[in-house]
């Protein structure tokens, strides 16, 4: 009789997961996530179960190196299927499946967040041998050019660390550098003078049909390596051909098409980022790595650190956010105690903070706001810490709710930004005080969003509208 019990129980948990359109060829998948919670938890009947002893296996399940981001939301869909679906406890409704599910994702070793903290710190002894770790950046034409010449790609790196420039930065002036040396048949830089120069940037043109950015890029690259790296006068780069910069206008919603989108995001950690974005003026990588003590309720601000140039701004604190935003510091609150109940807790520290507050990583008020449901563990050093959520989430719930409000606009994350620094135009706002709320170091920057309130031309009636009137 019990084993009839059994079998009628999976065949119901079965047919549960083919209404939610799991492929047949995963359900065994999905029954074996189950058998493994199940089997944690022997000694209880699922109905005594309660949420922490759903969170404490997903924490445990998450710290799995081996397994990959999609077998953990994998797990995550069959426990909610099983107790929202069968067992239905009072708690499973209201469980937060969302955060477990949406922030799965791991950065990955050479995510902007992490990846300098994870490098090994070159030295000048370094040597051909050891030349291929020079580059977090996994570029073959960068390992090829830094096994060429290690101590100029040692020097390099040192030099951007000094100046404290991004890690994307980092990585952009690594592969231009390292092109430069391949398309000039891998000479010394040193040999090189600015004609060189000037046949690079004009190939990247000509040739490749790169934009004005990218052919801007290359240039700042290649003159940061001789005037700061080798500390060379390579004279005048000679009359090259220059990419033609194209004028756009930045894609901004009107006030109903942002409602149309927010109203279609998923109840779920991004719906609140998408609210940030927007009512904030926020840009990705800001909204994802804000820290708990960021959010100051006294004074209705966010201080937003480190952003675009490495400065910190401060923007308001949108006032229907408030309850959302106390809700969400709680929840990470709880989840940070548990994860100091497990001996864990740490998050990841920018810079040499680390060194100079040993404790602070642990501390509450350093924590991301929006942290992942997984713990990762640093194979370089071991550290064991949660990571925030990836941005490729919030990107993809955007995109989605876009699609389902049907805007036929190409609506990203910094649409949003366009249009919260817009629509404060239209309110009247001078346009310095947009410019501060931005984090913009140039006015000229902001103007443009003068240029979509202008909207030349708009106003003028076409001929068309004439062609059949009469008198």
């Amino acid at each position: 009789m019990e084993s009839d019990s059994i079998e009628r129980f999976w065949d119901k948990f079965i047919a549960k997961t083919t209404s939610y359109n799991v492929p047949s060829k995963s359900t065994r998948w999905y029954v074996k996530r189950v058998e493994e919670y199940i089997k944690a938890h022997s000694e209880l009947r699922l109905a005594q179960h309660s949420p922490t002893h759903v969170e404490t296996f997903l924490q445990d399940l998450g710290r799995n190196q081996q397994l990959s981001d999609w077998q953990f939301k994998q797990a995550v869909e069959a426990l909610r299927i099983l107790f929202v679906d069968m067992v239905k406890p009072a708690w499973a409704e209201s469980f937060r499946w969302d955060f477990w599910l949406e922030s799965a994702s791991r950065l990955p070793q050479s995510h902007a967040t992490i990846a300098r903290d994870s490098t090994r710190q070159n030295t000048k002894n370094d040597n051909a041998k050891n030349a291929n770790q020079l580059s977090t950046f996994e570029d073959g034409v960068v390992k090829k050019a830094a096994e060429a010449y290690p101590d100029v790609f040692n020097r390099l790196i040192t030099e951007i660390r000094v100046k404290q420039y991004s890690i994307r930065t980092e990585h952009s002036y690594e592969s231009w550098v390292a092109r430069f040396i391949v398309f000039h048949s891998m000479r010394d830089p040193v040999t090189l003078d600015g004609k060189a120069v000037g046949a690079y940037l004009e190939y990247l043109v000509v040739k490749r049909g790169v934009a004005s950015s990218t052919q801007s890029q290359a240039l700042c690259a290649i003159v940061f390596l001789y005037k700061h790296v080798l500390k060379i006068d390579i004279g005048s780069f000679g009359d090259f051909a220059h990419s033609k910069k194209p004028r756009r206008l930045p894609v901004v919603l009107s006030r109903q098409e942002m409602q149309a989108l927010l109203s279609r995001m998923e109840k779920n950690p991004c719906q609140l980022m998408a609210n940030l974005l927007y009512g904030c003026g926020l840009r990705l990588m800001e909204c994802v790595r804000l820290r708990v003590f960021d959010i100051d309720f006294s004074y209705h601000q966010i201080m937003v650190r480190d952003g675009k140039g490495s400065k910190d701004r401060v923007v308001p604190l949108p006032q229907r956010l408030t309850e959302a935003l106390r809700a969400q510091v709680e929840f990470v609150k709880q989840l940070h105690q548990q994860d100091l109940k497990n001996g864990f807790g740490e998050v990841y520290l920018p810079y040499a903070l680390a060194r100079k507050y040993p404790n602070a990583a642990k501390e509450l008020g350093w924590q991301y706001l929006f942290p992942s449901s997984r713990i990762s563990v640093d194979p370089r050093s071991n550290k064991t810490r949660r990571h925030h959520i990836h941005e490729n989430v919030l990107q993809r719930n955007i995109k989605s709710a876009a699609t389902k409000a049907g805007l036929v606009k190409k609506v990203n994350c910094h649409a949003l930004r366009h249009s919260f620094a817009t629509h404060l135009l239209e309110a009247g706002y001078d346009i310095r005080t947009v410019q501060e709320l931005l984090g913009h170091a140039d006015v000229s920057t902001t103007m443009i969003y003068t240029h979509v309130l202008n909207k030349p031309g708009v106003s003028v009636l076409s001929p068309l509208d004439n062609l059949f009137v009469t008198d």
